[in-house]
């Protein structure tokens, strides 16, 4: 990489940030004052000092979020729907505001950080309709004169464990479910990603105060925001008043984590890791295909969990879709994600650059053709870290594409049995998210089958990055397990009871016990 002086893209960042901040309702003590170092990986230039908190202090929120429990969980499930209703309303109005911040944090081109803010706003949407619908099932009973049904109840203090690459939408899927659900809500984000974490825990103090106006209760304490290194992190894990734990990261940290609360019989919500593949047939319709794999491989330079990593391509159109992919990777443009045209913007630090530089590497030692993957120069000096996308042809699978590396790095492997290709698809640790692509209907009927994809995640004709919120999102085998999101994750953030009420005469025992008693 050829050496520049270090440039700021843009004399007034850091001032932008803080008057983005300043208009979310962010007081300037709490980005100014601080401790921790925040830098922008557009340019590497620091935006901002936050405040953080000590272990202690960790332990007082938790107990007051408990307490905030003992009486948001009296409140109608629909009053508090129209609290996160509200929230969506602020998420609205702050949208251009709360999606630049991301932007200029994490390194996401202008339209993604619009859209994870969209995705915010659309989960509030489905909490708002999901507090009317916390539904519990009435069950046929053998004796006669009795109803047996189930209910739903909140469970307690919710933490919230984040990580930089979505700062804030991972959050709300947390936040929208516990609070309609009747929890309340403590929130570790990642220390790389402060600044729309105080964002965003400002637009739902708003919320607060405005449903406050109109005559709501809110606790003292319903939701706070712990800002700290991992260590703060340990308290929520170990807390006992914190009965579910929902965390992302990498694998590493869900094995500190998981069995950590399962210690002391808490729940864990574990989105981990993932080394997402895509299988290519001979009946695809590749403009298509090459469409979706761009997207999914190269999109938030790789740093999103569902990244597409793994590219199976029947032999068929191997050489005339792979000629195809390179031109695309040869022709995108890398650079300031704040310009327009750019799709390609920074990994978010250099421990990042190390790692996609080490894959690399273990991937040419193992006989892998690497196209692209060089440093960019993007005229910000060398603590901005800007990369090519890479792909590369794999003779097989093995080394480090059964490794997930946050980067926008796409391994390419041959095949020529379909069964073969569903083997090398699963044969990985992790499961998060796949797609093939075909039209042949056998062919997609199967990948959805029990024999097919084994992860949580599994679809037809288009990548696998991203996802919409109806459906309920994570993975299986060392992705964790959890589930986000839609259709019916409310359940991990609630206690069921199951019911048994006696509105007759006698008492039956089940089973045909008798038990008689003079």
């Amino acid at each position: 990489m050829t050496s520049h002086a270090t440039q700021i893209i843009d004399p007034s960042l850091a001032g932008e940030v803080a008057t983005i901040l300043a208009r979310c309702g962010v007081e300037v003590a709490a980005f100014s004052e601080g401790e921790l170092a925040v830098r922008s990986p557009i340019s590497g230039e620091t935006l901002a000092r936050v405040k953080t908190v000590d272990a202690t202090t960790a332990s007082e929120a938790i107990e007051s979020a408990h307490s905030a429990f003992l009486e948001w969980r009296l409140v109608p499930a629909p009053k508090r729907g129209e609290l996160i209703r509200l929230l969506g309303e602020e998420l609205r109005a702050a949208k251009g505001d709360l999606g630049r911040l991301v932007s200029i944090e994490v390194g996401k081109i202008t339209s993604e950080g619009l859209g994870e803010v969209q995705e915010m706003i659309d989960i509030c949407d489905f909490a708002v309709g999901l507090s009317r619908q916390l539904y519990g099932l009435t069950i046929a009973t053998e004796r006669a004169e009795h109803r047996m049904m189930e209910t739903w109840h909140p469970l307690g203090v919710t933490g919230i464990i984040s990580a930089f690459n979505f700062p804030v939408a991972v959050w709300s899927w947390n936040a929208a479910l516990a609070l309609v659900c009747g929890n309340s809500i403590v929130w570790k984000p990642s220390e790389k990603t402060p600044l729309s974490a105080l964002a965003a825990q400002a637009l739902l103090n708003r919320a607060v105060k405005r449903f406050q106006r109109e005559g709501g209760s809110v606790p003292e304490g319903l939701a706070c925001i712990l800002i700290g290194t991992r260590d703060i992190g340990a308290v929520l894990v170990d807390h006992p008043k914190v009965p579910l734990i929902s965390a992302t990261g990498s694998t590493a940290m869900g094995r500190a984590v998981g069995p950590r609360v399962a210690s002391r019989f808490g729940r864990s919500i574990l989105e981990l890791g993932g080394n997402n593949a895509a299988i290519v047939t001979a009946t695809a319709d590749l403009s298509l295909t090459l469409r979706g794999i761009a997207f999914a491989a190269m999109g938030t330079a790789g740093q999103r969990c569902t990244s597409l990593r793994r590219l199976f391509v029947h032999d068929s159109v191997y050489d005339s879709f792979i000629a195809r992919l390179k031109k695309a990777y040869a022709s995108v443009s890398v650079g300031n994600p704040l310009e327009s045209g750019n799709l390609i913007g920074p990994l978010v630090d250099k421990a990042a650059f190390d790692a996609h530089q080490a894959a690399l590497s273990e991937t040419k030692a193992a006989g892998g053709k690497v196209f692209g993957g060089e440093r960019v120069d993007a005229g910000f000096g060398n603590n901005a870290y800007y990369v090519r996308p890479a792909l590369v042809e794999m003779p097989k699978q093995t080394g480090s594409v059964e490794k997930e590396t946050f980067a926008p790095i796409l391994y390419v492997i041959r095949y020529s049995d379909f069964d073969e290709a569903l083997r090398l698809h699963n044969g990985v640790p992790q499961g998060l998210s796949s797609s093939i692509f075909t039209n042949d209907l056998r062919e997609a009927e199967t990948f959805l089958s029990a024999r097919g994809s084994d992860c949580g995640i599994a679809n037809v004709n288009i990548g696998p990055s991203g996802a919409e919120i109806g459906g309920a999102f994570g993975g299986e085998k060392e992705t964790g397990g959890g589930r986000e999101s839609g259709s019916d994750a409310w359940k991990a953030y609630m206690r069921r009871a199951t019911n048994t009420i006696n509105y007759g005469r006698s008492l039956p025992l089940a089973q045909g016990v008798t038990f008689e008693i003079g």
